[in-house]
């Protein structure tokens, strides 16, 4: 009979590494990329003022004070429907209003985004998240959440490239309480966001190559954190069983 260990080791393996998972990756991949390339069509064709930094501020001051409040709820949207990663909207903020502000106005956003989608999962429950999520992730990170708590929270939402805005999802179905998950998220998020702004800050001040070198930096700690999501996630699953073996 197979420990409860291998048992939580293949189910995490199989959420992230299944043919199905495999297809909708390159399939998201190929929508990102098609809107992308759309979003240049237009934005050469319609929009040049958006590639514009003296042009695209001038907008966003005409708007006033009401600027951060649409970018702060640019942002909640962006965690409950999980179109691109808040990285993409933190950058932007801080192209728009520096790294202070910028990363201020994003965990706003993601805090706020986080507690309507915390409430939602615990309105309608478990049978409406499996529907769009896989039930194994589910089923997973609900175990692991039981034993350690807030701590493998945090550890998705403090490494770039795990799902942290679906695994909200799936949090608002435990016993945590909401505040507590809200600050967690607050920290975890703050180190990513961070950089993302500053990066975005940098590129509007003109250097480049700090903005570069920012990016980069994030992209590489995105790309180690996919990489080793499911090591994080089976030594979260290995401590949960060390802790009720104790």
């Amino acid at each position: 009979m197979k420990s409860l260990r291998e048992q939580k080791s293949r189910t995490v393996r199989a959420v992230f590494t299944s043919p199905t998972a495999r297809r909708r990756t390159i399939a998201w991949l190929l929508v990102l990329v098609a809107l992308l390339v759309a979003s240049a069509l237009v934005v050469d064709r319609w929009l040049p003022w958006l590639t514009d930094a003296a042009a695209l501020r001038a907008r966003i001051e005409a708007t006033g004070p009401l600027a951060p409040a649409v970018f702060v709820l640019a942002q909640a949207s962006q965690v409950v429907l999980a179109p691109i990663p808040g990285q993409v909207l933190a950058f932007v903020s801080g192209y728009l209003f520096g790294t202070a502000y910028g990363t201020l106005y994003s965990l706003l956003g993601a805090t706020v985004g986080s507690y309507v989608v915390f409430r939602l999962s615990r309105r309608f429950g478990r049978e409406h998240v499996e529907r769009a999520i896989e039930p194994e992730l589910v089923d997973q990170f609900d175990a692991v959440v039981k034993r350690r708590g807030l701590l493998a929270l945090f550890a998705v939402f403090l490494v770039p490239g795990l799902p942290d805005d679906l695994i909200c999802f799936v949090a608002g179905l435990t016993r945590l309480r909401i505040r507590d998950m809200l600050v967690v998220s607050f920290v975890g998020r703050f180190p990513g966001f961070l950089v993302a702004n500053a990066a975005g800050a940098q590129l509007e001040a003109g250097d480049q190559l700090g903005a570069v070198a920012l990016v980069t930096l994030l992209s590489v700690l995105s790309a180690l954190g996919y990489v080793w999501r499911d090591e994080l996630l089976r030594r979260l699953a290995d401590a949960s069983d060390e802790g009720s073996a104790q």
